[in-house]
């Protein structure tokens, strides 16, 4: 049984862990390296640095000793191109826990809480259990093509949820 509770909001340490876990998940799953590992780093901490609880939301998930997950609600931009749903991850060991689809009903939760309009995210074919986590809340494929935005070339997604 997962022992995990989802926290809101910035705790020491969540930027160095949360970047860990992309780097390693994306690195054994997918071949991607540095270039990814330092978009992660500094996009989160960019996001962070301006993050305005009225707009935006955080959430990791933690064990008794560890951050096992994240997702976040990037509402800089919400009332031109919607809400960027970012940093969605659960640890190898945690996923089909339940704890994926709790986070992203979390923060689908607070955009429609924080009235916008709709959401979007980017990620690229082939991460099928989040897709369905996606999906199973109501985002659509509204776009694809071949690109390199992660250091190395996939086919990129755009999915939408408008409200």
């Amino acid at each position: 049984m997962f022992e995990g509770r989802i926290l809101k909001g910035y705790t020491p340490g969540d930027i160095g862990t949360i970047v860990a876990l992309h780097a390693g998940y994306y690195s054994k799953n997918w071949g991607f390296g540095l270039p990814f590992e330092a978009k992660v780093a500094t996009e989160l901490a960019t996001f962070l640095e301006r993050y305005d609880e009225n707009r935006d939301g955080f959430w990791t998930v933690r064990t008794k000793r560890d951050v096992t997950g994240s997702v976040a609600i990037d509402g800089i931009d919400a009332q031109m191109e919607g809400a960027h749903l970012r940093w969605f991850i659960v640890s190898d060991g945690f996923q089909g826990s339940g704890m994926g689809g709790r986070l992203i009903r979390r923060a689908v939760d607070f955009s429609r809480e924080r009235g916008h309009k709709r959401i979007y995210l980017n990620t690229f074919e082939g991460l099928d259990a989040a897709r369905h986590l996606y999906e199973k809340e109501g985002f659509r494929l509204v776009d694809q093509w071949r690109g390199t935005q992660w250091g190395k070339e996939v086919n990129e997604q755009r999915f939408e949820l408008t409200f």
